[in-house]
């Protein structure tokens, strides 16, 4: 094994912070993973970790080495990048990660037309609904919905967000139609909630095409991970949620949800949806692929025409 291979090991040891994680990461046994970071000290001559039954630590020599090494391998990605970049087509492995309903409902048709039109492209997609750190797990591209927090990564902003508040026509039956957020605060939610992240905050104007907006507390009675759940349970009737408009897979007269207090004024607060990767310079291989999902979505985004009008609604 070459000696860039066996930094590129420690590194991932550091990162992953185990030995196991580490070795699953390249799908490799924990003891060869092991004995190839000996290796690296045997030549090397120097120890680099500390090792007890359960954890270890860097030396003063392993942070030195660890500090180039993650200097190296920057270095070599960005090679790889500028060689990418006077390729004819894409070619290669692209490793993608997103949220699970984005992926499934955005991105699978993406990536099924893109693997016909490149068939020397590999495509590993990961749906996880946590945020998951790119570089530690080595991704090429994420796609983020919400608000960036990443400031050490580059993002494309590939289409704004477009907030409705809906509910189903039986829970309109039930309840009744309200006009105002203090009467709509006062029925049950339905409210996204997944980790450290609970969409159960509101900010509307505080009058109907007002310019002055507040903040609004939600009465979850029902949390909830995953979007299609939730969509279902709002036509179920059991509340009624905030949604981003591409949550609507359907036009929403064919959901019999209805929008709520569309003459107020609904803030996106600063969130959008984002291509999000680790180097400034691309590969050919990640810009197509993020032009593909921008010419699959389209700009504006095609959800906007599930619900008709909306251009002229919560403003």
């Amino acid at each position: 094994m070459s000696l860039t291979k066996q930094l590129a090991l420690f590194m991932d040891v550091v990162q992953q912070g185990s030995f196991t994680k580490a070795a699953a990461l390249h799908d490799m046994d924990n003891s060869l993973l092991s004995k190839q970071v000996k290796k690296l000290e045997a030549e090397l001559g120097v120890q680099l970790l500390n090792r007890s039954t359960r954890s270890f630590s860097l030396t003063s020599a392993g942070e030195e080495i660890l500090e180039q090494t993650q200097n190296l391998m920057e270095t070599l990605t960005q090679i790889q990048n500028i060689a990418d970049s006077y390729q004819s087509e894409p070619k290669g492995i692209i490793r993608i990660t997103s949220g699970i309903y984005f992926g499934q409902e955005y991105l699978q048709p993406v990536v099924t037309a893109f693997m016909k039109r490149y068939p020397d492209v590999k495509v590993t997609l990961n749906l996880d609904d946590k945020l998951t750190d790119i570089i530690t797990d080595h991704f090429d591209l994420a796609f983020r919905v919400g608000k960036l927090t990443e400031s050490n990564l580059i993002a494309k902003k590939i289409a704004k967000t477009h907030f409705a508040i809906v509910a189903s026509e039986a829970f309109i039956a039930e309840h009744g139609m309200p006009t105002t957020p203090e009467e709509l605060v006062q029925l049950p939610a339905v409210v996204y909630s997944n980790g450290n992240v609970s969409l159960d905050q509101m900010r509307l104007t505080e009058v109907p095409h007002g310019e002055q907006y507040k903040n609004y507390q939600m009465r979850g009675n029902y949390h909830i991970s995953d979007v299609r759940s939730l969509m279902s349970a709002v036509q179920s009737g059991i509340g009624y949620a905030m949604v981003d408009l591409f949550n609507l897979d359907q036009p929403i007269a064919d959901t019999k949800l209805v929008p709520l207090l569309t003459d107020y004024g609904l803030s996106t607060m600063d969130t959008g949806i984002y291509a999000v990767y680790p180097h400034r310079k691309q590969t050919l291989l990640v810009s197509e692929f993020i032009k593909a999902v921008q010419e699959y979505i389209g700009t504006p985004p095609f959800w906007l025409n599930h619900l008709p009008d909306y251009k002229h609604l919560y403003k």
